[in-house]
């Protein structure tokens, strides 16, 4: 394949924004040049002035739903919203598909349904639930990039939550092969849903059944869990800004512990959502204006270390669009194609774009075990990037949205950060209107 030249005047390159020239042949980085290159005639050239030019996002959290319910969410409707949204790789959870990916059966169920519909990455998470254990290393081996487990009820009876006994159980596996382990963490006590079932339209009893000391209670016991037997730990979309102590505590540590929270956590707050607005709930919810600037703070300081979207579609009627029932609804937020602006809009004010940059890339390279390949602009990794406008202010809508269906609670906002180009391997695919026409991406394995 012909080489290809991409200039910016503020290209992510060594940790800060400079002049450079990248070049991509056979979807690699081929070599990247300080300053603008003088580019031969033959070779396809692309000036992105100003825009920001930067290794492609990174999702590490993502429900599909394919096979099974990809009503809901399939590959290629997910994967074509990552691209509108500069995100060039995503990782697809184990649950809300069915069959659900607790068994390497199921696992290569997922491979062969996701064949030929792959418009961005795809990586793929292990599930675990009680009385799989003995399924976890032939699913490692077979190249899943983590291990899922819900402390609490996940939603889908055929994903239940799992119990310390499991946990301890297979952490010994997760250590000598540096597995992460993937937690959701809730521990769930009765009597915190009375006042939702008097008032199932009220986000405030919403909030109040889910309070913040079911989530501190169960990173307590994954912090244990981690110290013990010195497994990797994930700690998936954080949003009580009252575990963030106990999260700084255990890397000072020196634990093998990260941990991540989502752009709804950080663009919204409890204050802001109006009852009956089910398009908003979300497991764990999103928390009030002072806990969520806590949550930026923690970006900032590392105690966080990445942002992912936790793109989990429905349909509307699950959604209980009609009705409004926060008891009833599907509790998910439908937002990948907007983690990147999203993000940016909620951190802008907080963050440097220096600062925040490392959030899409780099942490979840380096998370996956990905980033002797991913998140850096360095000769010999996949050419895939992104060009954007971080000054530039945009408007959602239904026209632009790629998801496949056209609810979610960040449409008609205004945010900042204008996708122009995602590039995956050599070649642009638009990120307006205009669909990608052939698949082009593939799997991405543990190795």
């Amino acid at each position: 394949m012909t080489e290809q030249a991409i200039y910016s005047d503020r290209c992510w390159l060594d940790g800060r924004l400079q002049p450079a020239t990248v070049f991509i042949q056979d979807q690699l980085i081929t070599r990247v040049e300080p300053g603008r290159c003088e580019v031969a005639e033959d070779i396809p050239f692309l000036d992105a002035g100003n825009s920001v030019l930067m290794p492609g996002v990174i999702d590490v959290h993502v429900h599909v739903n394919e096979p099974g319910r990809t009503e809901w969410e399939g590959f290629a409707t997910a994967t074509r919203a990552a691209l509108a949204g500069g995100i060039t790789t995503i990782v697809d959870m184990p649950l809300n598909a069915s069959p659900v990916t607790t068994t390497l059966a199921a696992f290569e169920e997922k491979l062969a349904a996701s064949r030929d519909k792959l418009f961005a990455n795809v990586g793929f998470y292990a599930g675990l639930v009680p009385g799989n254990g003995g399924e976890i290393e032939s699913l490692i081996n077979a190249g899943v990039l983590g291990v899922k487990a819900f402390l609490t009820h996940s939603g889908i009876d055929e994903f239940p939550n799992v119990t310390a006994a499991d946990l301890e159980a297979v952490a010994p596996l997760l250590a000598r092969r540096n597995v992460p382990l993937l937690a959701h963490c809730e521990l769930d006590e009765a009597g915190t849903k009375a006042a939702l079932e008097l008032d199932p339209r009220s986000y405030a009893a919403y909030l109040a059944s889910r309070p913040k000391v079911w989530e501190n209670r169960a990173v307590e016991m994954v912090i244990d869990l981690c110290r013990r037997h010195r497994c990797p730990v994930h700690i998936v979309h954080v949003s009580s800004a009252e575990a963030l102590p106990l999260i700084a505590a255990a890397k000072a540590e020196g634990l093998p512990l990260t941990a991540e929270t989502c752009p709804h956590y950080l663009l919204f707050d409890a204050e802001s959502i109006p009852d009956g607005q089910t398009i908003y709930k979300c497991a764990p919810p999103i928390r009030e204006r002072a806990n969520n600037e806590k949550l930026k703070a923690a970006l900032g300081d590392g105690t966080l270390d990445l942002v992912a979207s936790d793109h989990s579609p429905a349909p509307p009627d699950i959604k209980e669009l009609q009705t409004g029932n926060l008891l009833k609804a599907w509790g998910g937020i439908a937002g990948l194609q907007f983690l990147l602006p999203a993000s940016w809009t909620a951190l802008r004010n907080v963050l440097t774009l220096e600062e925040f940059i490392p959030l899409l890339t780099e942490a979840p390279a380096n998370f996956l075990r990905a980033g002797h390949r991913k998140g850096y602009l360095r000769a010999g990794y996949d050419g895939d990037l992104v060009i954007w406008n971080p000054e530039e202010q945009f408007v959602t809508s239904v026209a632009g949205l790629k998801h496949r269906h056209k609810i979610s609670p960040y449409l008609d906002r205004q945010l900042y950060g204008k996708v122009q180009h995602t590039i995956i391997g050599a070649g642009y695919d638009s990120t307006d209107t205009q669909q990608p026409k052939q698949p082009k991406a593939t799997w991405l394995f543990r190795k």
